[in-house]
């Protein structure tokens, strides 16, 4: 590969990287194409994106990026996953793949510049996601006001059940 094609992939990498707000640096040492493609497929249907790149050319996208911090963590066969919207969605998808591969290992991972190890990488991925969260979100504004119709509605029905009462004490008076 010649300079200028060299030169694409770090440019292409790094804007690809610094648009991301997680990556994960993986060892597929051993893994089959097969694997690999049901790892970037699973890793795409969470919202990112999986990325095998020389360990050099790796190096050099990720410096002066916001995942500066993995510069150090390629080596051997390297892969990189890359989640734009939705970190935890990417980090469960990884995670889980790990567990069902003998080959497949996670190294470390930047979130937003941070790094993180494995076990930071399994606490991120045990916590709800985005969508979870926004249902729950949703969840909690609909209750006042839900609350606040109920509240009322008791309010009267307990008014009406008074002026009953009296009308029909003022029936059994009457008659």
């Amino acid at each position: 590969m010649d300079k200028s094609g060299k030169a694409a992939i770090i440019e292409g990498f790094k804007a690809k990287s610094t648009k991301s707000s997680f990556a994960c640096v993986t060892n597929f040492k051993g893994m089959t194409v097969e694997e690999l493609t049901k790892l970037r497929v699973t890793v795409h249907s969470a919202g990112g994106e999986y990325h095998v790149i020389k360990n050099t050319l790796g190096r050099i996208a990720v410096t002066d990026t916001n995942h500066d911090v993995l510069k150090d963590a390629f080596h051997e066969n390297t892969g990189v996953a890359l989640g734009f919207d939705d970190p935890v969605a990417v980090a469960k998808s990884i995670v889980d793949f790990a567990k069902g591969s003998q080959l497949f290992e996670v190294k470390c991972a930047s979130l937003d510049g941070k790094l993180m190890d494995q076990a930071g990488i399994e606490a991120l991925s045990r916590l709800p996601g985005r969508e979870q969260l926004l249902a729950q979100l949703l969840g909690t504004f609909n209750a006042v006001p839900t609350n606040f119709v109920s509240l009322f509605a008791n309010i009267i029905r307990q008014l009406l059940y008074a002026l009953n009462a009296i009308k029909e004490k003022k029936e059994q008076v009457e008659a």
